[in-house]
Parts: C-alpha cells; sequence; structure tokens
C-alpha cells in the first residue's frame, strides 16, 4: 500500500503548481457560477463539467465552498458521523447511536461488521468525468504518531473515457496501550462509452487492508473515572490485551455496463444490461499472550482468561476466508412517456471457510459453507416533471426463502421543497459469522442454521424551505445479534436470535437558522424501541448543535467559517465490542452517554484550499472521566487536530 501511495503522490507532483485564480465574487455557497480559469488560449470551462457519478446514474458536480457540511464530512470516513460515536482512536469501530434499515443486504454477507465502517463497498465507488485532470488532497493529523491522508486524481482521455485512482492511508499509535490503527484504501475507476452512445461501461477494482490494535478496553475503569492526576497519562491504565490485533483485507473487481439494441435513441428503447461483483475477504484475530493481570484498587492481583479457556497456551491466529461472485442480467424497456420497466435474473454464489474441521464432544464444526443463490426480479422506474419514483421486486427461485421489496416515490413541489416515501419488506439470510465461527477460544466455536430475518421499514421524509424532517417505522422479526453468556468479566460471547418482534419509531429534524453572519444549525433525533427484552438499544434522544460565524476577510482572498459544536445523547445499555469476532454484542450491565461533548472549529478557504483546525472535545477536563464510546473504550480526550482538502483543476 506505501508504494501506491508514492505512485500517486508522483502522479500529483504534475498538478501541485496549477492552482487556479479565485473569483473574488463567487459566494461560496452558490457553486453553480464557479468557472474554472485555464491558459488565456484555451476555453473555460464551468464547474457542471466536473462530474460526479453514482452507481445508479444519479449526478452531482465538485464542491469546492466551505459550508457547514463541509465541516461535517471532515473526517475519516469523509461523511457526516451524526447517529456514530468515534472510539479514542481514529480507525477503530464506531458505537451506532442511529439504528437505520439501510444497513442490510438480502444475500448472507461476511460479518465482522465492526471492522468495515472504513470498507468501501461498490455503493460507495462514485465513477467521474471532468474538462480537465482533477485532484484532490486530503490531509489530517490524528491521535498519535501518524497522518490520514487520501488522494485522489481523475482524468478523461477523451470526452468517452474517464479514470480515477485514489489511496487513502492511516497509521495512528493512539494515546491507549495497544490501539494502532493502520489502513489502507486503494480505488481505481474506469467509465466508457462509446461514440455512437450506445454502449456505456463502470468498472472499479479496490484492495483494502484494516489493521487494529485490539487490547480489549479498560480492565480497571475506576483508574480512568477517579480523580488521579497520574491516570491522565492514559498508558499508565491497563487494559485487557496486550498484544492482541486483528486484520481484514479484501479486494474487489466490479463491472457495471449495459448496450442499448436500438441503432438510435428513440421515444421506445430496449437495453441489455450486466453486473458483475466478485471480491474475496480475509480476517485474522492474533493474540500472543493470552492471561490478563489485573491489579485491583486494593493491590491485590488477579490472572485471568479474559475470553475463556482455550485450546492452545498462546500465539492464536485464528484465520477465516471468503470469496463470492455476483453476476445480475437483465434487460429494460424504456419509453419517455411511461418510464423504464427492467427485468432481471441474478446468481449469487459464496464460499466462506477455515483451514480444518474441528470435532467437539457434542457436535462437529465443518471447516466451510457456500451455497448459491438465484434471484429473479423487476423495477420499474419513473422521472417526469416533479415525480420520481422506483419500485423493484426480487425474490429467490432456488432452494433459499429469500425476497426483497422496495418502493421509493418522491414529489419535488420546487427547488426548495421535497416530499419522499420510502416502504421495503424483505426477508434476508444470516450473516455468515452466525452461522458458522471456528477459534482457538472453545466457546467461540459453533455451527447453527439460523432462520432469516425479516423486516418491514416505512420511511416519509420531508425536505422543505422551514425544516428537514424523516419519520421512519420499523418492524423485525427473528432479529440476529449476540450478546454475552457470562457477566462475571469474562468475554464468552456467541450468536442468538430473538424469536418476538422489535418495533422501532424514529423522527429526525434538522434545521438551520441563519441570522446575518450567524447561523445555528441544530439536528434533533427521537427513537423509542418496542420490545419485551433489551435487545436492539439505542440512545432515546441525539442532539447536535451548532453555532457557527461566517464572513470575507482580506478583499474576500479569504473565507472564515468558525464556531462551537455541541453533541449530546441520552444514556442506554450501548453494545459492547468484541475483538475476536470483530462484531458488536449486546449488554445490559453499563449504560453510557449523558454527557456533552464540545469541540470548538475555525476553518477557511482561500482560493481552491479548504483548512481545518479544531479543538476537539474541548470540556473534557471540565465534565469529569466518565465519557465512554462503548462500555468498556473511553472516547479520546481534549486534542487540537488540524488539516486541509486542497484541490486541482488541471
Amino acid at each position: 500500500m506505501n508504494f501506491r501511495l508514492l505512485f500517486l503522490v508522483f502522479l500529483f507532483s504534475n498538478s501541485l503548481f496549477s492552482q487556479v485564480e479565485n473569483d473574488s465574487k463567487l459566494d461560496t455557497v452558490k457553486r453553480a457560477s464557479l468557472i474554472i480559469d485555464h491558459k488565456k488560449d484555451q476555453p473555460k470551462a464551468t464547474i457542471s463539467q466536473y462530474r460526479i457519478i453514482t452507481l445508479e446514474r444519479d449526478t452531482t458536480f465538485v464542491d469546492t465552498s466551505l459550508t457547514i457540511k463541509k465541516e461535517y464530512d471532515y473526517n475519516y470516513l469523509r461523511r457526516d458521523l451524526f447517529g456514530l460515536m468515534p472510539f479514542a482512536n481514529e480507525g477503530q469501530a464506531y458505537t451506532t447511536l442511529q439504528y437505520s434499515s439501510n444497513q442490510r443486504s438480502s444475500f448472507p454477507e461476511f460479518g465482522y461488521t465492526g471492522k468495515h465502517f472504513n470498507y468501501y463497498q461498490p455503493k460507495d465507488i462514485k465513477y467521474y468525468s471532468v474538462a480537465t485532470p482533477f485532484t484532490e488532497l486530503y490531509f489530517k493529523t490524528v491521535m498519535e504518531q501518524g497522518q490520514n491522508v487520501d488522494a485522489f486524481i481523475t482524468l478523461n482521455t477523451s470526452e468517452r473515457f474517464n479514470f480515477s485512482m485514489a489511496y487513502k492511508g492511516l497509521r495512528s499509535l493512539g494515546k491507549y496501550i495497544n490501539q494502532l490503527s493502520s489502513t489502507g484504501n486503494f480505488r481505481f475507476t474506469a467509465s466508457y462509452n462509446s461514440k455512437n452512445k450506445r454502449y456505456y461501461a463502470n468498472f472499479h477494482y479496490t484492495s483494502q487492508d484494516i489493521l487494529n490494535g485490539e487490547n480489549g478496553g479498560l480492565s480497571n475503569p475506576e483508574y480512568f473515572e477517579g480523580n488521579d492526576p497520574a491516570y491522565n497519562e492514559r498508558p499508565r491504565l491497563d487494559i485487557y490485551l496486550k498484544d492482541a490485533k486483528s486484520i481484514l483485507t479484501g479486494t474487489r473487481l466490479f463491472l457495471d455496463h449495459n448496450f442499448l439494441i436500438n441503432a438510435k435513441k428513440r421515444d421506445n428503447n430496449l437495453y441489455l444490461t450486466h453486473q458483475i461483483n466478485f471480491e474475496s475477504k480475509y480476517f485474522e484475530y492474533n493474540q500472543v499472550t493470552l492471561p490478563t493481570t489485573i491489579t485491583s484498587s486494593t493491590g491485590v492481583t488477579s490472572t485471568f482468561l479474559r475470553f475463556g479457556p482455550s485450546y492452545v497456551a498462546g500465539n492464536i491466529n485464528d484465520q477465516v476466508l471468503y470469496n463470492r461472485m455476483y453476476n445480475k442480467i437483465g434487460a429494460i424497456y424504456e419509453n419517455t412517456t411511461l418510464g423504464k420497466i427492467q427485468f432481471f435474473v441474478d446468481d449469487f454464489r459464496y464460499n466462506y471457510y477455515y483451514n480444518s474441521v474441528l470435532f467437539l464432544s457434542t457436535q462437529t464444526i465443518p471447516n466451510n459453507m457456500n451455497d448459491i443463490i438465484n434471484d429473479f426480479g423487476g423495477q420499474y422506474e419513473y422521472r417526469k416533471n416533479k415525480w420520481n419514483g422506483k419500485f423493484q421486486y426480487s425474490s429467490s427461485i432456488t432452494k433459499q426463502s429469500l425476497f426483497d421489496f422496495n418502493a421509493h416515490l418522491k414529489y419535488q413541489f420546487n427547488e426548495k421543497n421535497s416530499f419522499t416515501f420510502e416502504y421495503q419488506n424483505s426477508n434476508n439470510l444470516p450473516n455468515n459469522i452466525y452461522n458458522l465461527h471456528q477459534s482457538s477460544y472453545i466457546n467461540y466455536n459453533w455451527y447453527n442454521n439460523f432462520k432469516n430475518e425479516k423486516h418491514n421499514s416505512l420511511k416519509v421524509e420531508a425536505n422543505t424551505q422551514w425544516a428537514n424532517a424523516t419519520l421512519e417505522l420499523n418492524t423485525i422479526n427473528d432479529y440476529l445479534y449476540f450478546s454475552n453468556d457470562n457477566t462475571s468479566g469474562l468475554q464468552l460471547v456467541s450468536p442468538k436470535q430473538y424469536d418476538k418482534t422489535i418495533n422501532l419509531l424514529s423522527l429526525k429534524i434538522n434545521k438551520e437558522v441563519k441570522v446575518g453572519k450567524f447561523a445555528l444549525d441544530n439536528t434533533f433525533l427521537y427513537q423509542k424501541v418496542g420490545q419485551s427484552d433489551k435487545i436492539l438499544n439505542v440512545p432515546q434522544l441525539v442532539l447536535r448543535n451548532t453555532l457557527y460565524y461566517t464572513d470575507y476577510f482580506f478583499k474576500k482572498a479569504l473565507y472564515l467559517q468558525t464556531g462551537v459544536i455541541f453533541n449530546y445523547f441520552t444514556k442506554f445499555y450501548a453494545n459492547d465490542y468484541n475483538p475476536i469476532l470483530g462484531e458488536f454484542f449486546v449488554q445490559n450491565q453499563k449504560e453510557i452517554g449523558a454527557y456533552p461533548n464540545i469541540d470548538l472549529f475555525a476553518n477557511a478557504r482561500v482560493q481552491r484550499t479548504r483548512i481545518y483546525l479544531k479543538a476537539e472535545h474541548f470540556n473534557s477536563s471540565m465534565s469529569g472521566n466518565n465519557y465512554y464510546s462503548s462500555p468498556n473504550n473511553p472516547y479520546h480526550d481534549f486534542i487540537i487536530r488540524f488539516g486541509l482538502v486542497w484541490n486541482f483543476f488541471d
């Protein structure tokens, strides 16, 4: 991965001196008016010629403005983290504060979901079309000894062919013992359309690796929560695991293309479509020393195995591999009046395997699972005037009971007001980790045959000039989760299936109020869970309030944005993290939350460069040491971080 980063830096070296002149009259919010200046003998390119295209063919444009949304997106995941609580070190897991029905797949996936927050899925990959070579460099400091860099370049070799390359690299030692994060995400994309506009293709390749030191959390949280200044030096705090680590790697080849059957596009058109996705993944949990030694506040020392008895005395090296192949073939009939009607069949096959079969006294744990799943389905898409709708249904034609129905309907009243209605009813196969797992730890071996999860969700979203609101209703049956089978200090985690119904209601409201050069951006989330047992646990209330000031300085050469962000969520029994599984598990012993988290920020825009400076968790020394990301892992202390996003258009 270091070689790829050096290669990208070399490519970018030709662009480092190509920053364009700033239009002093530019309103940073009105990006559509942006004009890119080139050499005097060349025509000017507008921002609409720098397109970003999703897999669903939705198009946006490159945006070099500095808005409050850019502040929210300036983080390791490069997206708004509302609803997620980061762990103490960059590049670790995130506690989920907001339940979302969009996080699941109907097909059986790998599992190890706690390791996938920074793993680029096919829907996360964007494709491009640009008038001139476009480069973006992202940099941000980390908690300790390292940096986070995301370097990207795209160019069109012709009007019909574009490619892009990007590499995101992170290394951060962290403030606590054995908390290293070292990750790399390489992406390559290519887009092509034929001269007669009958053939379109999008291709991407990804290679990703995510390594984390796994310290298992604090073994003596009372030292962290106490007032002894000696423990303000976080390496002095004892943790459960001093030499454990986990590694997730993955590579993917993806192609989505379609061909227009008729010679020219007319009022009635017929397309053939094909999508193929081949992906392989590997997960490893490594732990050299098994016993954990804890010294209590009274000076008593005890030694025990955190995850129970093991088949080996040390040097655990659990490994599992997974690969999948997905093919989807379809035909689309398009009518300019009626919309698009598509029929498709798909083929999903996977292999999930360990090195050996495990023979226990109670059962035999096989070394692999594999299956072939075939679906058929249809999709209807309508876009005309103020209406935009998409309806899709798929069902298995092989032995598995699998189906998914999605309905999406949007009405655009005008430029500032729209309403969206979404409904989903799905029957989802369990992730592989629920049905099969092998480990050197005795209690972490199982072979199950769980039923499918059943989901029903209804979402209504209103984006208006007065406020934005989303109401969501979810009903879940046969919910799959992990739980701890021991409450005496050990983590004996195993999968379970809840045989009762879970109902969830959520209401999210966002409103920004501007008065002169000041603005107050407010986001409010209310969640209510109806369940007989505490299985799906989320905070009832999540808040984010941002008060900020913006203005131009130095004859409008610099645009400044500065303010304060207040984050808060009510107490709840947050899921804890298990490093062997790379998964979160349900616990009902310790609540976290009900403490404020205050950040101060000062951001600036100079030409095409956005500069960020932030005092994160400014109030950590004022509110007491009760701030946790999960029941066993503290949130990070006060830290000042800075960085930039630098764009080039030549």
